[in-house]
């Protein structure tokens, strides 16, 4: 009788063990190729897959994380408020179906704050910071976790990593929000080396994330580590193909703009594929007017077009308006500024700061001085020598403004330094910083920031942290979240 008591016990645990971890994760070959779908924007045909997926295995777990992907991809590229909105409550639906999975596998908390991370991204396209912080703060927690009930799943390194080289770089004018992911800490050295251990163990051997972990280092290593050479030499030589793969075009294509190789970006984004298997990336256009742009190129004008007439969101519009009001500007042709740079007015959103700058503009009612902007596309486009040359070849007596001299110092500084002409960068950056630190420009507050750079680059690490400070003690009217984060993190590189 007590065998038969004990043999029932057995059975019904065993039944409800089985019913608990019904729910799996099975990254099986036809979730591999679905994920690699998504990654290349081939939305409808990585869709099919995960139906088949739900149809044929409906207790697997992975297809319900993969359509989280689309979502998210979806949104951060549409810039669409309206889908948002609509794809936005699929979210809690997955959450609740994973959160009934078994939780002795690695990938039960690694999921659920991947989906929390996602999601908080798309919420900064749209403003909504404290619920994206609040997102962070909960992914945080579950990788945390993670990482000490399973520390060797490596997975949980990608994206420890990234979090803890940016949470130290956060602008003091998100204070709120770091106090609000009380518990975060890191700096980009850490960060940067739990990335490394990622990258190392994929060369070993089989990793489903091998690839997004290798953006997510080439993006510490320009925009935290500030290496731009190592950076291009991360995404050239991995296994992107920005011709079958628009995604991995912008990839490559962003990291050639912010690194002077403006050729090989235009080459890039002109290449990509644009066939109906491709979910549309209107920014591609954007991004290769701006190239042109940057290369005096009238051509630019036909992308910035594309771009506002196709694009439904709202960032970027103002500066496409503004870019092409300057492409007619620098042949002389002012009644066509004029047209086109009224548009910033009243056209797209004004969140990012180019869009901002482009809306001050429109609402000075003053051109810009014409050698100014030359001298600053050419800058931009990693044309340094002909930037300087042009800068060379014009005197003070040439500008007749407050602010049109002092744009003069700085951009001879950074066509300067730029062109590799160091000692005469470090003297404009220091008159740029003395003639304008109390003003409300953004010169001198980047002046400072460049030189910071600078040192550290030298290794003079006291008079880079000194620079440093004083880009943050500096409050400009123009990029100045964007300036502080870089400066803190440039101390956080140092600390």
């Amino acid at each position: 009788m007590v065998f038969k008591l004990s043999y029932r016990f057995l059975v019904l645990f065993l039944l409800i063990s089985n019913l608990s971890f019904a729910q799996k994760f099975e990254f099986n070959d036809r979730c591999n190729t679905a994920y690699d779908k998504i990654m290349s924007l081939r939305f409808d045909e990585a869709s099919v897959l995960l139906k088949q997926e739900k149809k044929n295995n409906p207790t697997n777990l992975v297809p319900d994380y993969l359509e989280n992907y689309i979502d998210f991809f979806k949104v951060f590229i549409n810039e669409e408020k309206a889908e948002f909105d609509q794809l936005e409550p699929g979210k809690n639906k997955r959450l609740a179906r994973i959160e009934k999975g078994d939780p002795y596998s690695p990938y039960f908390l690694f999921v659920q704050a991947e989906i929390r991370l996602q999601w908080a991204l798309a919420r900064l396209k749209f403003n909504e910071y404290f619920t994206a912080f609040t997102e962070v703060r909960k992914a945080y927690k579950l990788l945390e976790k993670n990482q000490k009930k399973y520390p060797h799943f490596v997975a949980n390194k990608k994206s420890l990593g990234i979090l803890h080289a940016m949470v130290g770089t956060i602008p003091d004018s998100y204070k709120w929000g770091v106090q609000l992911l009380g518990g975060m800490d890191g700096t980009i050295a850490q960060g940067k080396k739990e990335l490394e251990e990622v990258l190392a163990f994929a060369r070993k051997n089989e990793f489903f994330y091998e690839e997004e972990t290798m953006v997510m280092y080439a993006f510490l290593m320009l925009h935290l580590n500030k290496e731009e050479g190592a950076a291009w030499n991360i995404v050239s030589n991995g296994k992107l193909n920005p011709r079958t793969n628009p995604l991995a075009a912008f990839v490559l294509g962003n990291v050639a703009m912010n690194t002077g190789n403006t050729d090989k970006a235009i080459s890039i984004l002109e290449n990509r594929p644009r066939d109906a298997a491709f979910h549309p990336f209107h920014y591609l256009e954007f991004m290769l007017g701006l190239c042109k742009v940057h290369q005096l190129d009238p051509g630019a004008r036909k992308h910035f077009n594309n771009y506002i007439n196709n694009f439904k969101g709202q960032n970027y519009i103002k500066e496409a308006y503004q870019k092409t009001a300057w492409s007619y500007l620098v042949e002389g042709n002012t009644e066509q500024y004029y047209f086109y740079i009224k548009n910033c007015l009243t056209k797209g959103a004004a969140s990012v700061g180019e869009d901002k700058k482009a809306l001050k503009e429109a609402q000075s009612g003053t051109v810009p001085n014409v050698d100014l902007v030359k001298a600053r596309l050419l800058f931009d486009g990693g044309y340094f020598k002909e930037s300087y040359n042009l800068l060379s070849g014009l005197s003070d007596a040439h500008f007749t403004t407050d602010r049109t001299r002092l744009e003069y110092i700085y951009r001879k500084g950074r066509a300067a330094h730029g062109y590799n002409k160091m000692e005469e960068a470090i003297q404009y950056y220091n008159t740029t910083i003395e003639k304008g630190q109390y003003l409300p420009y953004y010169f001198a507050c980047n002046a400072a920031l460049k030189l910071g750079l600078l040192y550290e680059q030298q290794g003079q690490k006291s008079q880079a942290k000194s620079k440093y400070q004083l880009c943050l003690s500096m409050k400009p009217d123009e990029y100045k979240n964007g300036l502080h984060q870089q400066a803190k993190a440039g101390l956080n590189r140092l600390r």
